[in-house]
C-alpha cells in the first residue's frame, strides 16, 4: 500500500502537467507540431519521388520525359530517330556511295525541258548533291533513258508547283542532314555555274539565303538586284533606278533594293529553310509574296545575310510552263471563259496560263492579308522591320502583268 500511495502523487502530477500543457502551452505547441509534421511529410514525399526516379533511371539523373518529342514518350530515348534524309538504301549489303556534299538540289520539271534539266542534274550530281525531281506533268518513265535517273528521287503530281511539292516533301526534319537546299525552276541555264564553288562562296560570305546572279544580256530579269555585276564576287543591294518608280540607294533598307532575292533559284541554309518552310502556306501553292518576307528567315540582319553571287551565275530563260495548253489540266479545268484563251492553232485546246497568272496574284493578296492579321494578333511577336512596306512589290507586279506575261509562271 505504501508503494501504491507513493505513486499516486506522481500520477496526479503527470495528470496536472498534461492538463497544464493542454490549457496553456497546447496552442503554440500544436502549431509547431503541425508545421514540423507538414515539413517532414513534404521532405518524405520528395525523398520518395527521388527514390522512384532514381530507381527508374539509375545514375542518369532526372527524368527527361518532359523534353521528349510528342508521340515518343513511350519509347526509350535512344531508339528515337528524329530526322531523315533522301539517301537510297540497297535491299541488301552496304550502299555503293555515301553523299559527302550534304546538300540537296530540288527542281520542278516537265518533260518539255528534259534536255535543260539533264544539264542541271549532271552539274549537281557531279558535286555529290542529293537530287530530287518534282514532276508537275505526271511524266516519269520518259526520264529513265538517262543513266542518272535511278540515282535521283522522283516525285510526281499533276499541275502542282515546286512550293506545293516542297511543303509536302521537304519538311525540315526530312532534309535536316542537308546543309543547303537549292529549290529551283527548270528554265535556268547552268553553263557558267558550279555548285561546289557556289557553296564555298556562300559559306565564306555568311549568306543564309542567296541566289546566283543572272546574265543580264541573256536572261529575263525582273529586278535589277538579281542582275550580275562583273565588279564583285557577291552583292547585297542594288543602287540603280529600275524605271518603275523604285530608287535604290544607300538609304534603302528592304526589298527589292536589299535583303531580298527572287524565287526562281533560291538557296537556303538549313536554318533558313526551317523558317521558310513554316512560312510557306499549305494552300497557297504559287507562294507569291513569299520573296518579300524571306528577310525574316535570314537568321540575322537581312542586309548582310541575303545576297546574290556574281561569280557563279545563271541564264534565266523565263519559259512559261504551268497551264500550258499541251499539258493535261485538272486544277483549273473549270475556269470561266474570260479566264482562258482558245488555242489559235485550231486544235481546240485551252491555254490556262492566264488563269494561273490570276490565281498567283490572288494568292499574293491572300498571303498579305494573312501576314497582316498574324502580325496584329500575336502579342508576343516583335516585328524586326516595323516600318517595312511592300508597295514597291505591288508596283512591280502590276507592271509585270502588263509587260512580262511570262513572269507569271512557276515562281
Amino acid at each position: 500500500m505504501a508503494r501504491s500511495s507513493n505513486l499516486m502523487p506522481i500520477a496526479r502530477q503527470q495528470k496536472c502537467c498534461r492538463i497544464f500543457l493542454r490549457g496553456s502551452i497546447f496552442p503554440a505547441a500544436s502549431l509547431i507540431f503541425i508545421v514540423l509534421f507538414l515539413w517532414s511529410r513534404a521532405i518524405t514525399q520528395h525523398n520518395i519521388e527521388d527514390m522512384l526516379i532514381w530507381n527508374l533511371q539509375g545514375s542518369k539523373g532526372l527524368c527527361k520525359n518532359q523534353c521528349r518529342l510528342p508521340g515518343s514518350e513511350t519509347l526509350p530515348e535512344g531508339i528515337v530517330s528524329k530526322t531523315s534524309n533522301l539517301e537510297r538504301r540497297p535491299l541488301w549489303g552496304l550502299p555503293k556511295k555515301t553523299n559527302t556534299s550534304k546538300s540537296l538540289f530540288a527542281v520542278a520539271v516537265g518533260i518539255k525541258q528534259k534536255n535543260n534539266v539533264d544539264m542541271m542534274v549532271q552539274k549537281f550530281l557531279g558535286s555529290d548533291f542529293a537530287v530530287m525531281l518534282f514532276h508537275y506533268d505526271g511524266i516519269v518513265d520518259e526520264w529513265k533513258d538517262y543513266n542518272w535517273s535511278s540515282s535521283v528521287i522522283h516525285v510526281s503530281a499533276d499541275n502542282q508547283t515546286k512550293w506545293w511539292f516542297a511543303k509536302r516533301f521537304l519538311h525540315p526534319d526530312i532534309v535536316a542532314e542537308y546543309n543547303y537546299i537549292f529549290l529551283w525552276d527548270e528554265d535556268l541555264g547552268v553553263g557558267n555555274f558550279h555548285p561546289a564553288r557556289y557553296l564555298s562562296i556562300v559559306k565564306d560570305e555568311g549568306l543564309e539565303i542567296s541566289q546566283p546572279a543572272l546574265d543580264l544580256g541573256k536572261s529575263e530579269v525582273h529586278h535589277l538586284i538579281t542582275a550580275r555585276s562583273g565588279r564583285s564576287k557577291v552583292h547585297r543591294r542594288s543602287y540603280k533606278h529600275d524605271g518603275k518608280g523604285i530608287q535604290c540607294n544607300d538609304n534603302s533598307t528592304g526589298p527589292p533594293c536589299t535583303g531580298w532575292i527572287e524565287v526562281m533559284a533560291p538557296v537556303f541554309s538549313k536554318a533558313a529553310w526551317r523558317c521558310v518552310w513554316y512560312m510557306i502556306q499549305n494552300d497557297l501553292i504559287h507562294a507569291w509574296g513569299l520573296d518579300i518576307r524571306l528577310g525574316y528567315c535570314a537568321q540575322g540582319d537581312r542586309t548582310k545575310k541575303i545576297g546574290v553571287v556574281d561569280t557563279e551565275y545563271l541564264v534565266h530563260y523565263g519559259l512559261p510552263t504551268l497551264g500550258d495548253s499541251r499539258q493535261k489540266t485538272s486544277r483549273w479545268s473549270k475556269t470561266s471563259s474570260n479566264e482562258t484563251k482558245e488555242d489559235k492553232s485550231g486544235s481546240g485546246e485551252i491555254d490556262q496560263r492566264l488563269a494561273v497568272r490570276r490565281e498567283s496574284y490572288n494568292e499574293y493578296k491572300v498571303f498579305r492579308r494573312r501576314w497582316k492579321k498574324a502580325a496584329e494578333s500575336d502579342q508576343c511577336w516583335a516585328d524586326p522591320y516595323p516600318e517595312e512596306e511592300d508597295h514597291h512589290q505591288n508596283q512591280n507586279q502590276n507592271q509585270n502583268q502588263k509587260e512580262h506575261p511570262s513572269f507569271w509562271t512557276q515562281t
